[in-house]
């Protein structure tokens, strides 16, 4: 069984600040030691450059082999593509990707998710990198679970090829959001709770 592990905030700490490459390649050397096969360097907080990226990466690279390491990006600043570009160049060629960019950073106050599997899969169509995915069915998978959660897709690529294949249904769901936001302004407030009561809850 190999095992994998992950760097987080390699990039960027929201309580240390500056992370530097020194500090990626010494936590890549003791999980080397303690047997992890594979890591993932991560920018968890999406703070991070294409410069700043390809040091990181090659902290790593000073301990494992290159199909050993891979790159997990949050698109914070809109630089997660970027950095995944930056690593192609460098040979690496696995990425932690989410549908939609949907999820975000429990520790990291203001983080977005990870970058979306759309836009990834835009960049590697466009360099003529074959992934036997179909662009449109991960489009649309994207676009339902947003629905579905009642947000935005945090996808540039995936929102606009939709308004440009459906616009129709875009309008919908616009208004929908918008009706849904107008029932929770009309929706009557509860009452505060009585003093002498244990919350909500009337005393017998």
């Amino acid at each position: 069984m190999r095992v994998r592990g992950a760097i987080s905030v390699a990039l960027g700490c929201p309580y240390q600040g500056e992370v530097k490459p020194e500090a990626v390649e010494y936590v890549a050397r003791r999980m080397k030691d303690i047997g992890v096969d594979d890591i993932g360097v991560a920018d968890t907080i999406g703070v991070g450059t294409p410069e700043k990226t390809k040091r990181a990466m090659e902290a790593a690279l000073r301990v494992y082999d290159l199909p050993a390491v891979s790159g997990h990006f949050h698109d914070t600043y809109g630089m997660a593509t970027a950095n995944v570009y930056a690593c192609l160049e460098m040979g690496i060629a696995t990425f932690d990707t989410s549908i939609a960019g949907l999820g975000g950073c429990p520790y990291a106050k203001g983080a977005t998710g990870n970058v979306a599997t759309e836009d990834v899969l835009y960049l590697l169509n466009g360099l003529g990198i074959e992934t036997e995915i179909d662009f449109a069915k991960v489009v649309a998978i994207g676009q339902w679970i947003s629905g579905f959660l009642d947000r935005k897709a945090h996808s540039r690529r995936g929102t606009r090829w939709r308004r440009r294949r459906w616009p129709e249904r875009d309008r919908i769901s616009t208004a929908r959001r918008s009706r849904r936001s107008d029932e929770q302004l009309q929706r009557p407030t509860r009452p505060p709770p009585d003093p002498q009561c244990h919350g909500d809850r009337v005393p017998a």
